[in-house]
């Protein structure tokens, strides 16, 4: 799959992660540390890509996995619209995720990497109750679960989630997408 992508896309990601695609000859690959940012525009919308905190793995084994970042997408119309989307990638709930709210307090949609991957039994990935946590934190006014089925390495059903979110009364806080299906969202404006 890796050799039918276009080696001039570009793409935003980990130093680390941005080394190995520089050497398999990706050509537009720009390193993020957490909270650096970029803005990418195209007619009268820009995205603006800021690198979030991100932990595989308790810190020990964190060390020993490929580093991870989570993303903040913040859509930006010349209007003043807007829109925040967060993406977790595959972290763990851990004490840096406290800042982004104190950076970022009007998130519209959080994207959640859950699945409850375990490596030699220690949890890697978020599960259903990270994904509470994460929603406490981060305070997003909708959640969408994503990556939880992708790998056979996920332990924790989707419905794990789905249970903890109507034991808390969250369902109008939670949207559940099936492959292929679409969710669209719309950029308001600010203080509006």
């Amino acid at each position: 799959m890796e050799r039918r992508l276009d080696r001039g896309t570009p793409i935003f990601t980990t130093p680390a992660a941005a080394r190995t695609l520089k050497a398999r000859g990706f050509r537009k690959v720009r390193p993020l540390r957490t909270w650096d940012s970029v803005e990418v525009q195209k007619g009268d919308t820009s995205v603006r890509v800021t690198s979030m905190p991100g932990r595989h793995g308790p810190m020990l084994v964190s060390e020993l996995l490929p580093s991870v970042m989570g993303s903040m997408l913040e859509f930006l119309a010349r209007d003043g619209r807007q829109y925040r989307m967060y993406v977790s990638g595959d972290t763990l709930v851990y004490k840096d995720l406290h800042e982004i709210p104190q950076r970022y307090p009007n998130v519209d949609l959080a994207l959640l990497h859950l699945g409850g991957t375990r490596v030699m039994g220690i949890l890697v990935t978020m599960n259903a109750k990270q994904g509470m946590e994460a929603m406490r934190i981060i305070h997003p006014a909708l959640t969408i679960p994503i990556h939880y089925n992708d790998y056979d390495v996920f332990k924790e059903p989707l419905e794990e989630f789905q249970r903890a979110i109507v034991a808390a009364g969250w369902q109008d806080r939670v949207r559940y997408l099936q492959h292929g299906e679409v969710y669209t969202f719309a950029p308001a404006l600010v203080g509006a």
